[in-house]
């Protein structure tokens, strides 16, 4: 076939692939399927347990998911760094958890009702306590927090302004930093540092200061390049609905039991 031959059909089976909608970018903007992911280090509200994500928002997010009727997938894609990057990259559509902050709005959209309202605290040690009832006494003492961690309530600002802090790759790292006084009080959500003081079983060496720092919404997060984001509206509809008919309380309320139901489950660990 003549070079000029090949152009010209190239060009028309582009054509008729744009008009039927089976070019590779329009089959990627339909909402099919959620993949579902979140923090694996945020228990009770979302964990890994080695195999699968679990947790009381990832039983929420399935919910959503099952109201509008799609087929979805529980993915686990490592720590909360690499699940902000895949959202980003489109690699995933939906994120379980997580505050809505201006930076995170370039990527990701999010629905107008939020999914609970998250206390942060201040933990210590028993043995070593800092006076707190206001964020300015935290200023002048080595603090930490998880990479990648934001809070909200303004306290995001104030800490980059004003206190000295150190970031723990994971959850347990900050509270083995604040155990060892590399820190002295590490600042992380009052439930998933509760639920990891039970699992360590070291809520005796460790205190959540009051008041808390603060509490703010946590959300649903939808990557703004999934093929599901013309469905923001149903998913805050769908969202919504759980939360009035009580399926969301529900949910929360049974979270603790369920990690410590989870633990128990689990061999001993030798030492």
């Amino acid at each position: 076939m003549p070079a000029a031959a090949r152009i010209a059909a190239c060009l028309a089976l582009a054509a008729v692939m744009a008009a039927t909608g089976t070019s590779r970018g329009v089959a990627a903007g339909r909402c099919e399927r959620l993949v579902i992911s979140g923090d694996p280090d945020y228990p009770p509200l979302v964990w890994f347990d080695g195999q699968t994500m679990r947790g009381t928002t990832i039983e929420i997010a399935a919910a959503v998911a099952r109201r509008l009727g799609l087929p979805y997938d529980i993915r686990y894609v490592g720590p909360f760094p690499r699940v902000l990057l895949a959202a980003h990259n489109g690699e995933i559509d939906l994120i379980s958890e997580m505050k809505d902050t201006p930076e995170r709005r370039d990527y990701i959209a999010f629905p107008a009702t939020p999914i609970f309202v998250n206390p942060i605290a201040v933990f210590a040690r028993r043995d070593h306590p800092i006076v707190f009832s206001t964020w300015n006494d935290l200023v002048g003492h080595r603090g930490g927090i998880t990479l990648a961690n934001k809070f909200g309530g303004g306290f995001d600002e104030f800490l980059g302004q004003h206190l000295t802090i150190e970031q723990a790759p994971r959850l347990e790292s900050g509270f083995a930093m604040l155990a060892k006084d590399r820190i002295e009080y590490f600042v992380t959500g009052y439930y998933p540092g509760l639920a990891y003081l039970i699992r360590a079983k070291e809520e005796q060496e460790f205190t959540a200061l009051e008041p808390y720092v603060t509490a703010s919404d946590n959300f649903i997060g939808l990557a703004k390049k999934s093929g599901c984001i013309g469905r923001l509206a149903d998913i805050d509809a769908a969202l919504a609905d759980l939360l009035r008919t009580g399926e969301v309380q529900r949910i929360l309320r049974s979270g603790f039991e369920s990690w410590r139901s989870w633990l128990a489950q689990q061999p001993a660990k030798r030492g």
